[in-house]
């Protein structure tokens, strides 16, 4: 990650101290940077700057360090980003390019896997919420086993990283764990509601908060519900999205608003106002086919977006701001890209360079792009994450670009929560504790329009 006003890296310590504790940096910042948005620059036909970001990871980057780091993060961030930059190098070697590369990024990702399973020895399946990557979980003087809490999607947001790395290595033990985790939260669901809590005990199973939403602590396990059916073709996976996804449209959704209820009492309110992070759902609801809503949804935040700028982290059903800070997030980006493909309606073009122009115009600084400490008086946090670089410049492109702008068919890919690609081609790939596959279905999502945009690696 960068500090963009200051122009250095950011490593744990520096101000700001935003989720320093549930980071994924320990004190390797370039390398973190290149492994999970190294993909991007090949999305952009970047291939030299690709290999260069390859060459350097494979050569630097060491992993055997006495930090501890979020399980969540860790998993979303880099090992996605060394999966996804391992589909691109054996794209670009079957292509002649690349010839010298011999799966070391796979290597990497196998060696990351391994040391995020102990957070998985838990009598539930769930994982700790962080582990020391040398020791793995052993108690205080580790750091780390003496939390007993997690949100729903850090446990609920693994099994597109964790299946691809046992496909790609053959090796089933990460994909079992992953499932396993699936498992118990499923059948933890509130029966009457089929809604899941915030924040479960990892051991007990206990709900300890019981507030359910779309957005921050539960989004990306829906999302990973429906992508697991899409990549790994069990349609168990769908099943369960589609319980879950007809409480939400019962529940939950008020349109054009998504407002948190209480699962075991789903018409009371749980609060009045919304955070940014479910600005993913509208994506989802196009994947899901249901389109109206998501149309519906997706003008309501341009209307917040118009209001401010940007979506604030939290702000009221009338569109007041509750939590003023913005750290660029993708997510309304990523929902613009989906609706476009499903709808061809240039109005989402529109909204598109409207994010562009205010980005430009109110978060570009010397070194990158600024998150937004407060979006009513346009101050800036010296903080540019990860998520910036491997999502928004992703789905910004993609929503301008023309078909000869793409080297690759990016609907043989699966995104992740965080934009890596992975290939729907691991549906049918090895592994000997994976159940019968059904068909793959395959996401038919093509890109038009032209996008010019300046990667800074």
């Amino acid at each position: 990650e960068l500090m963009p006003l200051t122009c250095r890296g950011r490593v744990r310590g520096l101000e700001p101290s935003r989720g320093d504790i549930d980071d994924a940096l320990g004190n390797q910042t370039q390398g973190c940077l290149l492994m999970t948005c190294s993909d991007t620059s090949q999305l952009l036909n970047k291939t030299v700057e690709f290999e260069e970001a390859v060459r350097r990871v494979v050569a630097d980057v060491r992993l055997d360090n006495d930090i501890v780091v979020s399980v969540f993060e860790t998993n979303i961030r880099v090992l996605g980003g060394l999966l996804g930059g391992h589909s691109m190098a054996v794209m670009l070697k079957e292509s002649g390019r690349m010839v010298w590369y011999q799966d070391e990024l796979l290597h990497m990702a196998k060696d990351l896997g391994l040391r995020l399973l102990p957070a998985f020895n838990t009598s539930s399946g769930l994982p700790y919420p962080r582990v020391n990557l040398r020791y793995g979980v052993r108690g205080p003087e580790t750091r780390t086993g003496t939390e007993t809490d997690t949100c729903t999607a850090c446990a609920g947001t693994i099994i597109l990283e964790f299946a691809a790395l046992s496909r790609f290595t053959g090796d089933p033990t990460f994909e079992a764990h992953a499932r396993r985790a699936l498992d118990f939260l499923w059948e933890k669901r509130q029966r009457h509601s089929n809604l899941v809590g915030t924040t479960i005990n990892i051991h007990s199973g206990e709900w300890v908060r019981r507030d359910s939403g779309v957005g921050a602590g539960i989004d990306s396990y829906y999302e990973y519900l429906m992508k697991a059916y899409i990549l790994l073709g069990d349609d168990r996976f769908l099943q369960r999205f589609n319980t879950h996804y007809a409480s939400i449209m019962k529940y939950i959704s008020q349109p054009p608003l998504l407002l948190d209820v209480h699962i075991h009492k789903p018409l009371l309110p749980a609060r009045t106002w919304m955070d940014s992070l479910l600005a993913f759902f509208p994506g989802l609801q196009v994947l899901k086919g249901d389109i109206q809503p998501a149309i519906e949804t997706h003008e309501m935040l341009y209307q917040v977006t118009k209001k401010h700028n940007f979506l604030p982290e939290a702000f009221t059903t009338d569109f007041r701001v509750h939590w003023a800070q913005h750290p660029l997030r993708p997510e309304f980006a990523e929902s613009t890209y989906f609706l476009y493909k499903a709808t061809r309606d240039p109005y989402y073009l529109e909204v598109g360079r409207t994010i562009l122009e205010n980005l430009n115009r109110f978060a570009r600084v010397p070194c990158g792009f600024a998150a937004m400490k407060d979006v009513r008086t346009g101050s800036h946090e010296d903080r540019m994450d990860s998520f910036f670089l491997a999502e928004m410049f992703k789905y910004l492109f993609l929503l301008f670009a023309e078909e000869e702008d793409l080297h690759f068919n990016v609907e043989d890919y699966v995104f992740t929560t965080e934009a890596h690609l992975l290939p729907l081609s691991l549906s049918t790939a090895s592994n000997s504790q994976a159940p019968p596959l059904v068909n793959n279905m395959v996401l038919h999502i093509s890109a038009i329009a032209v996008f010019t945009v300046c990667v800074p690696l």
